[in-house]
Protein backbone atom coordinates (compact mmCIF):
# COMPACT_ATOMS: atom_id res chain seq x y z
CA UNK A 1 0.00 0.00 0.00
CA UNK A 2 2.69 2.41 0.70
CA UNK A 3 3.87 1.69 -2.50
CA UNK A 4 1.24 2.52 -4.38
CA UNK A 5 0.79 5.62 -2.77
CA UNK A 6 4.49 6.49 -3.17
CA UNK A 7 4.40 5.52 -6.94
CA UNK A 8 0.78 8.02 -7.07
CA UNK A 9 2.14 10.31 -5.53
CA UNK A 10 5.29 10.99 -7.36
CA UNK A 11 3.24 10.08 -10.77
CA UNK A 12 1.29 12.72 -10.14
CA UNK A 13 4.16 15.60 -9.04
CA UNK A 14 5.71 14.98 -12.39
CA UNK A 15 2.80 15.28 -14.50
CA UNK A 16 1.78 18.39 -12.24
CA UNK A 17 5.58 19.38 -13.69
CA UNK A 18 4.83 18.74 -17.16
CA UNK A 19 1.37 20.83 -17.25
CA UNK A 20 3.08 23.54 -15.27
CA UNK A 21 6.55 23.65 -17.66
CA UNK A 22 3.76 23.48 -20.86
CA UNK A 23 1.84 26.41 -18.87
CA UNK A 24 4.51 28.64 -18.79
CA UNK A 25 6.03 27.84 -21.92
CA UNK A 26 2.38 28.68 -22.92
CA UNK A 27 2.63 32.43 -21.24
CA UNK A 28 5.83 33.11 -22.64
CA UNK A 29 4.40 32.33 -26.11
CA UNK A 30 1.57 34.55 -25.49
CA UNK A 31 3.76 37.22 -23.68
CA UNK A 32 6.55 37.20 -26.88
CA UNK A 33 3.30 37.22 -29.34
CA UNK A 34 2.27 40.20 -26.86
CA UNK A 35 5.58 42.45 -26.75
CA UNK A 36 5.87 41.75 -31.19
CA UNK A 37 2.43 43.37 -31.56
CA UNK A 38 3.08 46.06 -29.35
CA UNK A 39 6.32 46.57 -31.02
CA UNK A 40 5.05 46.89 -34.50
CA UNK A 41 1.82 49.48 -33.31
CA UNK A 42 4.64 52.29 -32.95
CA UNK A 43 6.68 51.13 -35.99
CA UNK A 44 3.47 51.26 -38.13
CA UNK A 45 2.85 54.60 -37.16
CA UNK A 46 6.35 56.51 -37.79
CA UNK A 47 6.55 54.29 -40.95
CA UNK A 48 3.25 56.40 -42.01
CA UNK A 49 4.25 59.38 -40.54
CA UNK A 50 7.83 59.26 -41.50
CA UNK A 51 7.30 59.96 -45.35
CA UNK A 52 4.86 62.87 -44.73
CA UNK A 53 8.27 64.37 -42.99
CA UNK A 54 10.29 63.05 -44.94
CA UNK A 55 8.83 64.69 -48.14
CA UNK A 56 9.74 68.06 -48.81
CA UNK A 57 7.77 70.82 -50.13
CA UNK A 58 8.39 71.85 -53.35
CA UNK A 59 10.70 75.10 -53.40
CA UNK A 60 8.48 78.58 -54.01
CA UNK A 61 10.88 79.72 -57.06
CA UNK A 62 9.26 77.94 -59.60
CA UNK A 63 5.88 78.90 -58.68
CA UNK A 64 6.62 82.67 -58.33
CA UNK A 65 8.60 82.60 -61.37
CA UNK A 66 5.78 80.72 -63.73
CA UNK A 67 3.31 83.52 -62.82
CA UNK A 68 3.30 87.03 -63.47
CA UNK A 69 4.14 89.84 -61.55
CA UNK A 70 2.00 92.85 -60.58
CA UNK A 71 4.47 94.93 -62.34
CA UNK A 72 4.50 93.09 -65.25
CA UNK A 73 0.70 92.98 -65.51
CA UNK A 74 0.36 96.42 -65.35
CA UNK A 75 2.77 97.31 -67.71
CA UNK A 76 0.82 94.39 -70.07
CA UNK A 77 -2.74 96.35 -69.05
CA UNK A 78 -3.07 99.02 -72.13
CA UNK A 79 -3.46 102.84 -71.30
CA UNK A 80 -6.09 104.23 -71.98
CA UNK A 81 -5.61 107.84 -72.79
CA UNK A 82 -8.53 110.40 -71.87
CA UNK A 83 -8.87 112.67 -75.49
CA UNK A 84 -9.82 116.61 -74.72
CA UNK A 85 -11.64 118.01 -77.40
CA UNK A 86 -10.79 121.43 -77.85
CA UNK A 87 -13.57 124.01 -79.32
CA UNK A 88 -13.06 125.52 -82.47
CA UNK A 89 -11.68 129.01 -82.15
CA UNK A 90 -14.46 130.23 -84.71
CA UNK A 91 -18.08 129.91 -85.10
CA UNK A 92 -19.98 130.13 -88.62
CA UNK A 93 -23.38 132.49 -88.87
CA UNK A 94 -25.51 131.34 -91.35
CA UNK A 95 -28.61 132.85 -92.69
CA UNK A 96 -31.09 130.51 -95.50
CA UNK A 97 -33.03 133.64 -96.46
CA UNK A 98 -30.42 136.29 -97.40
CA UNK A 99 -27.81 133.35 -98.23
CA UNK A 100 -25.03 135.09 -96.53
CA UNK A 101 -23.05 133.36 -94.49
CA UNK A 102 -19.15 134.21 -92.55
CA UNK A 103 -17.42 132.82 -89.94
CA UNK A 104 -16.42 135.03 -86.76
CA UNK A 105 -14.16 134.59 -83.55
CA UNK A 106 -15.89 132.70 -80.77
CA UNK A 107 -15.26 134.85 -77.65
CA UNK A 108 -16.99 137.82 -79.93
CA UNK A 109 -20.79 138.92 -79.14
CA UNK A 110 -22.98 138.15 -82.21
CA UNK A 111 -26.43 140.06 -82.41
CA UNK A 112 -29.43 138.84 -84.75
CA UNK A 113 -32.73 140.41 -85.53
CA UNK A 114 -33.65 143.36 -83.30
CA UNK A 115 -30.79 143.63 -81.21
CA UNK A 116 -28.50 143.90 -84.47
CA UNK A 117 -30.77 146.42 -85.68
CA UNK A 118 -30.53 148.63 -82.37
CA UNK A 119 -26.50 147.91 -82.49
CA UNK A 120 -26.53 149.28 -85.77
CA UNK A 121 -29.15 152.46 -85.52
CA UNK A 122 -27.12 153.82 -82.35
CA UNK A 123 -23.80 154.69 -84.78
CA UNK A 124 -23.86 158.05 -86.73
CA UNK A 125 -23.95 156.43 -89.98
CA UNK A 126 -26.23 153.76 -90.00
CA UNK A 127 -26.36 152.34 -93.20
CA UNK A 128 -24.45 153.99 -96.29
CA UNK A 129 -27.85 153.24 -98.72
CA UNK A 130 -28.21 155.75 -101.20
CA UNK A 131 -32.04 155.08 -100.24
CA UNK A 132 -34.15 153.69 -97.08
CA UNK A 133 -35.11 150.55 -96.64
CA UNK A 134 -32.10 148.84 -95.60
CA UNK A 135 -32.43 145.59 -92.72
CA UNK A 136 -29.99 145.06 -90.32
CA UNK A 137 -29.47 141.10 -90.51
CA UNK A 138 -26.75 140.51 -88.14
CA UNK A 139 -23.85 141.74 -86.30
CA UNK A 140 -20.46 140.91 -84.14
CA UNK A 141 -18.94 142.77 -81.52
CA UNK A 142 -15.60 143.06 -80.65
CA UNK A 143 -15.87 142.81 -76.93
CA UNK A 144 -13.86 145.24 -74.21
CA UNK A 145 -11.57 142.34 -72.78
CA UNK A 146 -9.71 142.61 -76.63
CA UNK A 147 -8.92 146.14 -75.67
CA UNK A 148 -8.91 146.53 -72.00
CA UNK A 149 -8.54 150.22 -70.64
CA UNK A 150 -8.15 151.98 -73.77
CA UNK A 151 -10.25 154.89 -75.01
CA UNK A 152 -12.41 152.10 -77.75
CA UNK A 153 -16.17 152.94 -77.43
CA UNK A 154 -17.45 150.09 -79.82
CA UNK A 155 -15.97 148.28 -83.00
CA UNK A 156 -18.55 145.91 -85.04
CA UNK A 157 -18.51 144.04 -87.95
CA UNK A 158 -22.79 144.21 -89.48
CA UNK A 159 -24.62 143.26 -92.73
CA UNK A 160 -27.59 144.88 -94.09
CA UNK A 161 -29.47 144.21 -96.98
CA UNK A 162 -31.91 146.53 -99.18
CA UNK A 163 -34.12 145.06 -101.67
CA UNK A 164 -35.51 147.99 -103.28
CA UNK A 165 -32.25 149.23 -104.86
CA UNK A 166 -31.17 148.07 -108.42
CA UNK A 167 -27.81 146.65 -109.51
CA UNK A 168 -26.45 149.94 -110.19
CA UNK A 169 -27.52 151.76 -107.18
CA UNK A 170 -26.23 149.45 -105.30
CA UNK A 171 -22.69 150.49 -106.61
CA UNK A 172 -23.86 153.62 -105.15
CA UNK A 173 -23.14 155.37 -101.45
CA UNK A 174 -25.20 157.61 -99.80
CA UNK A 175 -22.11 160.56 -100.48
CA UNK A 176 -24.53 163.28 -101.49
CA UNK A 177 -26.06 163.15 -98.28
CA UNK A 178 -23.12 162.64 -96.10
CA UNK A 179 -21.80 166.17 -98.27
CA UNK A 180 -24.69 168.23 -97.63
CA UNK A 181 -23.89 167.00 -94.02
CA UNK A 182 -20.59 167.90 -93.81
CA UNK A 183 -21.61 171.71 -95.40
CA UNK A 184 -24.13 171.96 -92.91
CA UNK A 185 -22.09 170.90 -89.75
CA UNK A 186 -19.31 173.02 -91.01
CA UNK A 187 -21.53 176.23 -90.74
CA UNK A 188 -22.06 175.35 -87.23
CA UNK A 189 -18.97 174.12 -85.90
CA UNK A 190 -15.43 173.52 -87.14
CA UNK A 191 -15.73 169.36 -87.11
CA UNK A 192 -17.58 168.01 -89.77
CA UNK A 193 -19.72 165.58 -88.98
CA UNK A 194 -18.71 162.75 -91.65
CA UNK A 195 -16.25 163.03 -94.58
CA UNK A 196 -16.54 160.50 -96.90
CA UNK A 197 -13.39 159.07 -99.14
CA UNK A 198 -13.37 157.89 -102.69
CA UNK A 199 -14.27 154.47 -104.09
CA UNK A 200 -12.75 151.80 -104.88
CA UNK A 201 -13.01 147.64 -105.72
CA UNK A 202 -12.35 145.13 -103.07
CA UNK A 203 -12.53 141.28 -104.39
CA UNK A 204 -13.59 138.39 -101.71
CA UNK A 205 -13.54 135.45 -103.43
CA UNK A 206 -15.55 135.53 -106.71
CA UNK A 207 -17.75 138.75 -105.67
CA UNK A 208 -16.45 142.11 -106.66
CA UNK A 209 -17.61 144.77 -104.11
CA UNK A 210 -17.73 148.57 -104.04
CA UNK A 211 -15.89 150.32 -100.94
CA UNK A 212 -15.91 153.34 -99.66
CA UNK A 213 -14.50 154.66 -96.06
CA UNK A 214 -15.88 157.17 -93.63
CA UNK A 215 -14.74 159.26 -90.76
CA UNK A 216 -17.79 160.56 -88.28
CA UNK A 217 -18.45 162.34 -85.16
CA UNK A 218 -21.38 161.71 -82.73
CA UNK A 219 -21.46 163.86 -79.48
CA UNK A 220 -18.01 162.93 -77.60
CA UNK A 221 -16.99 159.61 -80.11
CA UNK A 222 -15.42 159.56 -83.39
CA UNK A 223 -16.03 156.56 -85.11
CA UNK A 224 -14.10 155.30 -88.23
CA UNK A 225 -16.17 152.71 -90.50
CA UNK A 226 -15.65 151.13 -93.84
CA UNK A 227 -18.25 150.15 -96.42
CA UNK A 228 -18.56 147.09 -99.20
CA UNK A 229 -21.54 146.99 -101.36
CA UNK A 230 -22.40 144.22 -103.67
CA UNK A 231 -25.59 143.09 -105.67
CA UNK A 232 -26.54 139.70 -105.63
CA UNK A 233 -29.86 137.57 -105.14
CA UNK A 234 -31.92 140.63 -106.39
CA UNK A 235 -30.73 142.40 -103.46
CA UNK A 236 -28.18 145.01 -102.39
CA UNK A 237 -25.97 143.53 -99.50
CA UNK A 238 -23.79 145.94 -97.47
CA UNK A 239 -21.15 144.94 -95.39
CA UNK A 240 -19.90 147.25 -92.51
CA UNK A 241 -16.80 147.61 -90.09
CA UNK A 242 -16.82 150.33 -87.87
CA UNK A 243 -14.13 151.64 -85.03
CA UNK A 244 -15.65 154.19 -82.70
CA UNK A 245 -13.55 155.83 -80.28
CA UNK A 246 -14.18 158.26 -76.87
CA UNK A 247 -12.67 161.45 -77.52
CA UNK A 248 -11.99 161.86 -74.03
CA UNK A 249 -12.04 159.44 -71.06
CA UNK A 250 -11.95 160.11 -67.27
CA UNK A 251 -10.18 157.05 -66.86
CA UNK A 252 -7.04 158.29 -69.00
CA UNK A 253 -7.20 154.82 -71.27
CA UNK A 254 -4.53 154.79 -73.56
CA UNK A 255 -5.20 155.49 -77.26
CA UNK A 256 -6.25 152.45 -79.33
CA UNK A 257 -4.93 151.43 -82.49
CA UNK A 258 -7.84 151.42 -85.29
CA UNK A 259 -6.15 149.88 -88.03
CA UNK A 260 -5.21 147.01 -86.10
CA UNK A 261 -9.28 146.58 -85.22
CA UNK A 262 -9.69 146.51 -88.42
CA UNK A 263 -7.83 143.82 -89.49
CA UNK A 264 -9.45 141.76 -86.78
CA UNK A 265 -13.03 142.73 -88.32
CA UNK A 266 -11.17 142.26 -92.32
CA UNK A 267 -11.45 138.77 -91.09
CA UNK A 268 -14.43 138.19 -90.99
CA UNK A 269 -15.36 140.24 -94.11
CA UNK A 270 -12.43 137.68 -95.93
CA UNK A 271 -14.79 134.79 -95.23
CA UNK A 272 -18.40 136.27 -96.41
CA UNK A 273 -20.22 134.27 -98.86
CA UNK A 274 -23.49 134.93 -100.47
CA UNK A 275 -25.43 131.28 -101.53
CA UNK A 276 -28.21 131.64 -103.78
CA UNK A 277 -31.74 131.85 -103.06
CA UNK A 278 -34.74 131.59 -104.80
CA UNK A 279 -36.07 135.24 -105.79
CA UNK A 280 -39.94 135.82 -105.81
CA UNK A 281 -40.45 136.73 -109.51
CA UNK A 282 -42.87 139.66 -109.78
CA UNK A 283 -45.63 139.19 -112.70
CA UNK A 284 -46.91 142.39 -114.15
CA UNK A 285 -50.70 142.05 -114.55
CA UNK A 286 -52.35 142.43 -117.48
CA UNK A 287 -54.29 145.69 -117.54
CA UNK A 288 -57.91 145.92 -117.03
CA UNK A 289 -59.83 145.96 -120.31
CA UNK A 290 -63.63 147.54 -120.23
CA UNK A 291 -66.24 145.37 -121.32
CA UNK A 292 -67.60 146.61 -124.89
CA UNK A 293 -71.18 146.95 -124.63
CA UNK A 294 -72.50 145.54 -128.27
CA UNK A 295 -74.11 148.26 -131.10
CA UNK A 296 -77.86 148.63 -131.05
Amino acid sequence: MTRINFSSASGTSSFERTVSTLVFAGILIVCSVAVGCSSEKPATQSSINRPAMAQPTPPPTSVVASAPTPVAQAAAKPIHKKVVRKAPTTVTYADETSGVSFQYPRRFALKTGEDADKLVSSEPVPMNFVQSGGVALAAVEVPESAYPKSDLASAFFNVSVNKALTAEQCREFSGSQAKAATVEAAATTATPASTPLPMSKVMIGDMELQSTEMLASKGGREEASKYYHVFENGACYEFALKVATELETDEGGKHVDREDVFKRLEKILATVKINPVSVPEVTASAPAVAPVSPAQ
